[in-house]
């Protein structure tokens, strides 16, 4: 932690005069701070720094608060990948109680899997689980606490869980007059803002927003919409402080130095992820019981259309219980799939869902209900199965998509 310090605070002295372009408060600010930030990115040849590292910004800040954190595996500074809890407990930091969303605060638990509160052994804090008996911080949760901190890496799809956690706790520290400091982190899609947008009659865990299934934002930026769209519960208001990622613009690659979740164990699998998550809800299996999960893509009823095999089997701690588990699935192998075809697009993939659901031989079953909570809607199951063509399909999205866009621009701090 001191070595990382000492090479931040040379950058702190040049960035003195631009501490607007760290932390954002308001709208105003984010327009403000990306107009520095633009400017600043042509010059810089710095490596990306997520907010954590960039810690003469925040620390200062921190002294004398009681600080509770949301945070999980992927909360960590520098290329040691140092806890944040740790590194801020030994400056100093009053830290009174540790949040884990899905996973865990270690991040070790399967998908779904219910989490109880604990004492994290290695800080002995009181660690609470919002992916158990309750998703939202309850005010004995938050008792003692003056200053509650976000630091999650998330992987901008509306189906992963933690920006339904952000809302949650941005709805809590709203309710108890708590401020919210969020850590910034890069979004490794976030090219991307395509998509069906949720219909909120299929509103979920999975899906609580009106926003397409690829947002392009970072967590820091999505928090900013939660607050400005009045999404919050009574359109209350979260206080919220941002501390941007250092030397970042949407359309740099990044790739995470730690995976966000069991089942995303590869950057292969995350960049994946957008484009085959669908494939949840129907009969076909994405390789969860595998080591390479969110990278294939197969069914036993489809021995014979393809040669590419696997078997999904019980792994602890990535899941336990697979769909089709110990059954030969035969499928499309996607772990040397050429992501830069897609990534130049701009677009999600849709060939493979539809194309999948042509050869599939029962029909009739090849969708599950989590489909629509996925997709947002219910819309594009019918379309498939009414044989729309890709263009007919993404014709259906808008306007809402350009809508949403138009929107997003007024959150956006980073070009």
């Amino acid at each position: 932690m001191t070595s990382i310090r000492l090479n931040t605070m040379i950058m702190a002295a040049a960035m003195l005069l631009f501490s607007c372009d760290n932390f954002a408060q308001n709208k105003q600010q984010a327009g403000d701070s990306t107009t520095i930030k633009q400017t600043t990115v042509k010059r810089v040849t710095n490596p990306i720094l997520p907010a954590a590292d960039r810690t003469e910004l925040y620390l200062d800040y921190l002294k004398g608060r009681k600080v509770g954190m949301l945070i999980n595996q992927t909360s960590v500074i520098g290329p040691n990948k140092v806890p944040v809890v740790d590194s801020l407990l030994k400056l100093g930091v009053k830290v009174k109680k540790i949040f884990g969303p899905e996973h865990g605060f270690r991040g070790n638990a399967s998908n779904g899997a219910t989490i109880g509160n604990t004492t994290d052994p290695v800080t002995g804090l009181p660690a609470i689980s919002l992916y158990g008996k309750h998703f939202k911080p309850t005010p004995e949760d938050l008792k003692g606490i003056d200053l509650m901190i976000f630091d999650v890496q998330d992987v901008g799809t509306r189906f992963y869980t933690y920006i339904s956690t952000l809302h949650y706790v941005m709805e809590a520290c709203a309710e108890n007059n708590i401020e919210l400091l969020i850590l910034d982190r890069p979004n490794p899609n976030g090219i991307y803002v395509d998509g069906p947008v949720l219909d909120t009659a299929f509103r979920s865990f999975v899906g609580m927003h009106p926003i397409p299934v690829t947002h392009g934002m970072t967590i820091g930026e999505y928090a900013q919409m939660i607050n400005g769209e009045g999404w919050l519960k009574n359109k209350v208001q979260c206080k919220l402080k941002i501390v941007k990622v250092g030397n970042y613009s949407r359309d740099m690659a990044y790739e995470l130095p730690v995976n966000p979740s069991p089942n995303l164990n590869t950057q292969q699998s995350i960049l994946l992820y957008p484009h085959i998550c669908f494939f949840e809800g129907t009969k076909l299996s994405l390789g969860r019981g595998t080591l390479f999960p969110f990278q294939v893509i197969g069914s036993p009823l489809l021995k014979g259309r393809y040669e590419f095999n696997f078997k999904p089997v019980s792994i602890p701690g990535m899941s336990e219980n697979p769909p089709l588990k110990d059954t030969v699935c035969y499928g499309l192998d996607l772990k040397n799939y050429n992501m830069q075809t897609i990534r130049s697009s701009g677009k999600l993939n849709l060939a493979w869902l539809i194309d999948l659901y042509k050869v599939y031989p029962d029909k009739a079953h090849f969708f599950n209900a989590y489909f629509k909570k996925l997709a947002g809607t219910d819309e594009l199951r019918k379309q498939i199965i009414a044989g729309k063509t890709e263009a007919e399909i993404r014709q259906s999205w808008e306007p809402a998509l350009t809508k949403f866009k138009a929107i997003r621009g007024k959150y956006l701090l980073y070009n």
